[in-house]
């Protein structure tokens, strides 16, 4: 299932404006000309799907962040880190995300719902 990047989550780089996230309205493609995960270039098959640590807009791979926040974003983090060492321990953005503000609450997990 498709993350829904636009709507402001608890993880995304910590602003949001009327409700929808600023990091993932910014978010671009590589290639600059088109939103992240809608790119239109060369890049296309491998842009378009994001697994694995992603910026707190989950709309681009861990440090490749390219929104207002990217210096933050792409700077290696220290201390305790996810499993994967991409993100900060409190701020893991991978499909094995777990404790406090790793789920995202624009997704419904229906493979556990009757």
């Amino acid at each position: 299932m498709a993350t829904e990047v636009s709507k402001a989550t608890s993880t995304c780089c910590g602003k949001a404006s009327g409700g929808e996230c600023v990091c993932a309205q910014q978010a671009k493609c590589s290639c600059g000309k088109q939103s992240a995960l809608h790119c239109t270039c060369e890049k296309s098959a491998t842009e378009n799907t994001v697994s694995g640590a992603r910026c707190s807009c989950r709309a681009r791979p861990a440090g490749q962040c390219n929104c207002e926040n990217a210096s933050k974003e792409n700077s290696t983090p220290t201390g305790n880190t996810c499993s994967c060492g991409a993100r900060p321990a409190d701020a893991c953005t991978c499909e094995k995300a777990a404790g406090a503000g790793a789920s995202n609450p624009n997704e419904i997990d229906f493979t556990t719902k009757k």
